[in-house]
């Protein structure tokens, strides 16, 4: 009984949002075309809504603009004749039904990305025109069955598409660019095909809704010279940017959230995008500890701060937000205390949040911007 009512209770947050998005006269979808954000964070749809619709669909986008998103985030890869498409990785196998073609069987293979061998089919082996025959597929079928409904609907959408999309509901893209580096070494930049995308658009200003995100603080720096469309710097639990690996420096994302840090981005960032346990740390008992002073840093050096991933389901929310019995057979894909975990990021002062359901995000967002 308790999963039931949780279930009606997100059913009902996500479907409030949805019958107040976008209007035309809706303040929040006016920031997103340039109006002032300073205390009002963005909705940012990871991949579009994908806690209900297979992720790096035009469906999923859809869905997303409907519930409210500020902004759709696009994954951004190129095929082999350059053309910018939407995947989550270049390597496709858990995301489209490339294994059920015959006639591709043979472009499975095995490559280092990223310091990584990776074996499976990808997307720059690929003509546009052939991964037209391709079908999407819902990348987490055990998580989110009731995604695998769409299964075979869906084709794996342009970046143009996506802009274009964006732009018909006047809602912001805030897309980010997968293993430049890799794509780099085999003659496939994405930098410049990004920004022309975007361009045709008529998107090339700090002004205009648009956001860039990368790992590698290489392609940062180097859009950094080519627009001044706004950039952000993303920021893992652990580790270090794969330019830095490969360029042999030391530093990592530990170095980058220190002062000096946060300091050094500023020169050619407009913002941070933070893995949310950077943001609350966990104890060791797995509960969540008081808040960093990673956003009022960061704030200092003028750059915003977005928190990533905000998911709704048990297994993908901190300990403390998690609903029902642990040992429930379907208690990791349960729906727990999302809004929750929302407010309490918007607490810290975060300027917005990627999730997989904007619908919840909007509702506890504009929540709290109304009890003020």
């Amino acid at each position: 009984m308790k999963s039931t009512w949780i279930a009606g209770a997100l059913a009902v947050i996500a479907g409030a949002a949805l019958m107040t998005a976008a209007r035309p006269d809706d303040a929040t979808a006016a920031e997103a075309w340039g109006g002032d954000r300073a205390r009002r964070p963005i909705v940012i749809a990871h991949r579009g809504a994908s806690a209900f619709r297979p992720e790096h669909t035009l469906l999923s986008y859809e869905t997303a603009i409907r519930m409210g998103a500020d902004y759709i985030e696009p994954d951004v890869v190129s095929t082999k004749d350059h053309v910018l498409v939407v995947r989550h990785e270049n390597e496709i196998s858990g995301t489209t039904d490339v294994e059920e073609h015959p006639e591709f069987a043979d472009r499975r293979t095995t490559k280092v990305v990223d310091g990584k061998r990776i074996t499976g089919w990808f997307t720059e082996d690929f003509t546009l025109a052939e991964l037209r025959r391709l079908r999407a597929e819902e990348r987490a079928p055990r998580l989110r069955p009731g995604n695998t409904a769409y299964n075979g609907v869906a084709r794996v959408p342009t970046l143009e598409e996506v802009v274009r999309l964006a732009r018909r509901h006047r809602v912001g893209v805030y897309p980010e660019i997968k293993h430049p580096t890799y794509f780099d070494s085999i003659g496939l930049s994405l930098e410049e095909p990004l920004l022309a995308v975007l361009a045709r658009h008529g998107w090339k200003d700090r002004g205009d809704p648009v956001f860039i995100q990368s790992f590698e603080t290489a392609s940062l720096r180097d859009l950094r010279k080519r627009t001044r469309l706004r950039l952000v710097q993303l920021i893992g639990a652990r580790g270090a940017p794969y330019d830095l690996v490969a360029a042999g420096d030391s530093r990592g994302y530990d170095d980058m959230v220190t002062p000096a840090g946060l300091r050094a981005i500023a020169r050619y960032a407009d913002g941070i995008g933070s893995v949310t346990s950077r943001i609350y740390p966990t104890g060791p008992d797995g509960r969540l500890l008081p808040a960093t002073t990673l956003v009022r840093d960061a704030h200092r050096q003028g750059l915003v701060v977005h928190a990533w991933t905000v998911r709704p389901e048990n297994s993908q929310l901190p300990l403390d937000y998690r609903r029902g019995h642990p040992d429930d057979p379907d208690h990791r894909r349960l729906g727990g205390d999302i809004a929750g975990w929302l407010e309490r990021l918007f607490e810290a002062g975060v300027d917005g949040v990627v999730t997989d359901d904007p619908g919840s995000a909007r509702a506890v967002r504009d929540g709290l911007r109304g009890s003020v």
